[in-house]
């Protein structure tokens, strides 16, 4: 039987701090002399539901299994993305249902999708507010939640499982709790040092807080209708190219990093997978685009920039790469399936998994030839299981399966072929930008409002990895025990 009253339990702190975490925008209404109502009543709504259900269910003390697990974590962003788009509805600046629905639930799970034509027109407060969902999606609010919940007296591991569907088994420390902790002071220390560089490099500084929450989110909001293309900054735009690679990389590896434990850093196969791919990437793309005409260092920048924030799923830009001919954006299509670190706030597939894949299509010729032979898969010098290996082999199968159905529904609504197979790429890996009507210089306002609520969906499911949501409509799950 599921715990349904722990569930509302959770779900009211859920949305308490969802309502604390709105206050900084309602300081930015006030400072730049806007309306700041449709801020206060978006929070004071959600800390009264979040209040409500506390208070109603705050002697439940049932332990949260796994299936309350995987059921909280997708009620939760559920919920967020039904309150956190209060502020847009209220204000009117998006005021259809599915608009809000969709802009709010692409920042929180940081794919940087938008239905806005003109960003800058948008008041400060809500421009803070949306940035504020990428950030606050990107590390995953549950695991904010993991950490404080001890408070509550909740146990969290079942949670930071759901949260984290991955192969990776790295731990900061053996309390989960602890681990949470720990890697929030590395996701706010380095959101703090992205803001002052941007700074220093002559963003204005609310430019700069925005940006830096939405690049260590790997999220791709921006303040400005060009994104990153408006700062016309080298200094800029390698800070950026910088911290996106940091938050696409494991935050179990940066932690050890500032340790001094490199040693740990460098045994990660997948950090010199991930690296060396960026690099070998960066130098396929650099040729097409110097031959434009482009001089080198600027090809360069241009080409590690939108090299770096594909695969990370991070999805600034500050050129159409799409302009370059069909073999480039090819390319940029394919890095759409690539994605980030497992542990970091990236989307996407994960680094981790296409190594799996890889090294393990590749011991099969091995096992063809010495079929009595026992030859192991080893990532990091660990053995890796057959259960994981399953795991990862059915993941990859399903998300191929989920992105071709996907995009045979858009085009059934009448969509184009590239732009059907660019927005459910992109809305799956959580990146952004793609190809077809939604490349990197527009957006997704031209979609019905059925097809916008159908995206918003694909977004959940590659923000949870398939499995968190897909498992919900099993007769199994539900099946009493």
């Amino acid at each position: 039987m599921i715990h349904f009253k722990e569930i509302a339990k959770i779900m009211g702190a859920l949305l308490l701090l969802i309502a604390l975490l709105m206050l900084p925008a309602v300081f930015y209404s006030f400072y730049f002399g806007e309306d700041p109502w449709p801020m206060i009543i978006s929070m004071g709504i959600t800390a009264s539901v979040g209040l409500i259900l506390s208070v109603s269910f705050s002697k439940q003390d049932q332990n949260i299994r796994k299936r309350e697990g995987y059921l909280i974590v997708a009620l939760s962003w559920t919920f967020m993305a039904l309150f956190g788009m209060l502020p847009f509805l209220l204000s009117h600046q998006i005021p259809t249902f599915q608009d809000a629905f969709f802009e709010t639930l692409s920042g929180l799970t940081t794919t940087g999708a938008t239905i806005l034509t003109d960003i800058e027109v948008m008041p400060k407060g809500l421009l803070f507010w949306r940035s504020m969902t990428q950030w606050i999606g990107g590390l995953g609010i549950i695991v904010l939640t993991v950490a404080i919940f001890p408070l509550l007296g909740i146990g969290g591991i079942e949670l930071f499982v759901a949260e984290s569907p991955g192969p990776t088994s790295d731990k900061v420390h053996p309390r989960i709790s602890e681990t949470a902790k720990r890697l929030w002071y590395v996701y706010v220390g380095l959101t703090l040092a992205a803001t002052i560089l941007y700074w220093i490099g002559g963003m204005t500084f609310f430019d700069a807080i925005n940006h830096g929450l939405t690049t260590l989110a790997t999220g791709g909001f921006s303040t400005k209708n060009a994104s990153m293309a408006y700062f016309d900054s080298a200094f800029i735009q390698y800070v950026a190219i910088f911290f996106m690679f940091l938050a696409g990389t494991n935050f179990t590896i940066i932690y050890f990093g500032l340790l001094g434990k490199f040693r740990r850093v460098f045994q990660s196969d997948e950090f010199k997978t991930y690296t060396l791919a960026l690099l070998a990437i960066t130098v396929i793309v650099f040729y097409p685009i110097a031959a434009n005409g482009v001089n080198y260092e600027l090809a360069f920048r241009k080409s590690l920039f939108q090299v770096v924030s594909l695969v990370t799923t991070t999805g600034y830009v500050t050129d159409d790469y799409t302009q370059y001919g069909q073999g480039l954006t090819f390319i940029f299509f394919m890095l759409l399936f690539l994605g980030g670190s497992a542990g970091s706030t990236a989307g996407g597939i994960k680094f981790v998994r296409h190594l799996t894949f890889i090294k393990n299509s590749w011991l099969e010729f091995k096992r063809l030839i010495h079929p009595r032979a026992v030859v192991p898969l080893m990532i990091n010098g660990d053995r890796v299981t057959g259960r994981i290996i399953t795991h990862i082999m059915n993941f990859l199968l399903i998300y191929l399966l989920t992105f071709v159905l996907g995009a045979l529904v858009l085009s059934l609504m009448g969509y184009d072929l590239p732009t059907s197979l660019g927005a459910v790429a992109t809305c799956l890996g959580n990146v952004g930008p793609a190809i077809g009507d939604v490349g990197p210089v527009d957006n997704f306002a031209f979609f019905s409002p059925t097809a916008k609520v159908f995206l918003a969906i694909i977004m959940l499911m590659g923000r949870l990895e398939l499995f968190t949501i897909l498992v919900l409509f099993t007769p199994f799950f539900w099946r009493a025990n």
